[in-house]
C-alpha cells in the first residue's frame, strides 16, 4: 500500500454506502483507530497531498465517478465518499463535492463525525447525505476502543442537528463493546434530548476485514469475535424502537 495516495480504494456497484447503487471512494488517513475497523490500511495520519495536485486528482477520480452514470439513475444512487475519514482531506473533498454537484451526481458523505467543524459544517451544506457513526456514548470506553474521545463527535452531532443537515445515523453492533445496554440507553437517551435524529441503521460486525490485520501485522483485538446472531441484532433493533426510533438493518 502507498501511504500517500489520497484514495486507497475505489469501490463499484456498492449497495451499502447510501441509497441505490454506487460507487464508493476510500480516503486515505483517519485520526481514530476503531479496533473493529474493515480498514485498517487507512489508518494513517501522516498524509499530505499537495494543493497544486488536488485539481488534477479530482479530474482524474471523476472520470472513474462518470463510468457509472448509468447505474445511478437508473437506481437512485451516487457517489459516497467513505475512508478512513474524509474529513481529513478537505480541499479533494470539497472538489469532488463540486464536480459532482456541476454533473448532478448524489453524494454521501460517511464520516466518524470525528473532525473540524467547520470543515464538517461546510461539507453538509455541499453534499446530499451525511452517513454518520454512532459507536459508543461513554467518553472513556470510546478513548479505550477508537483511540479519542467521543466529545468532538457528540458536538459536531449537535450542530448539524441544529442545521437540520440531512443525515442517516448508523450504529455499528460490537459484541462486548457497543451492544451493551447501557451504551444503548444512553446513546438513546443523547439523541433524543440534543437531535432531532430519530432513525438509525444498524450495522451488525463482520469479520470481512480480518485478513488485513495479519496482512499489515496489526493486532486484531476482534479475532475471537463472533458476528452477533440474529437475536441480538433483534435486542438492540427493539431496544431502540422501544423509544420510538425507526430501525433498520445495514446501509
Amino acid at each position: 500500500m502507498d501511504e500517500n495516495q489520497a484514495i486507497f480504494k475505489i469501490q463499484r456497484y456498492s449497495i451499502h454506502d447510501g441509497p441505490g447503487i454506487r460507487t464508493t471512494l476510500f480516503f486515505q488517513g483517519c485520526p481514530l483507530s476503531c479496533r473493529w475497523c474493515h480498514n485498517p490500511e487507512s489508518q494513517v495520519n501522516s498524509l499530505k497531498i499537495e494543493t497544486k495536485d488536488i485539481d488534477g486528482l479530482a479530474v482524474d477520480l471523476m472520470e472513474e465517478i462518470e463510468k457509472d452514470l448509468i447505474f445511478y439513475d437508473d437506481s437512485g444512487g451516487g457517489v459516497t465518499f467513505s475512508g478512513g475519514e474524509p474529513l481529513c482531506q478537505p480541499e479533494l473533498l470539497f472538489r469532488l463535492l463540486d464536480l459532482c454537484r456541476e454533473k448532478e451526481i448524489h453524494t454521501c458523505l460517511d464520516t466518524s463525525g470525528y473532525g473540524d467543524a467547520e470543515i464538517l459544517l461546510k461539507a453538509s451544506e455541499m453534499v446530499d447525505l451525511i452517513l454518520y457513526d454512532m459507536k459508543l456514548i461513554d467518553d472513556t470506553v470510546h478513548t479505550e476502543y477508537t483511540g479519542k474521545s467521543v466529545c468532538l463527535v457528540l458536538d459536531n452531532l449537535k450542530q448539524l442537528s441544529k442545521r437540520k443537515a440531512n443525515i442517516r445515523l448508523r450504529f455499528p453492533l460490537i459484541p462486548q463493546m457497543t451492544d451493551t445496554d447501557e451504551n444503548i440507553d444512553g446513546m438513546i437517551a443523547f439523541l433524543k434530548e440534543n437531535t432531532i435524529y430519530r432513525d438509525i441503521h444498524i450495522l451488525p460486525f463482520h469479520k470481512a476485514g480480518e485478513a488485513k490485520y495479519t496482512v499489515l501485522n496489526r493486532q486484531n483485538y476482534l479475532r475471537d469475535i463472533e458476528p452477533p446472531s440474529k437475536k441480538e441484532v433483534k435486542r438492540a433493533k427493539e431496544q431502540f424502537e422501544s423509544k420510538g426510533f425507526n430501525v433498520r438493518i445495514g446501509g
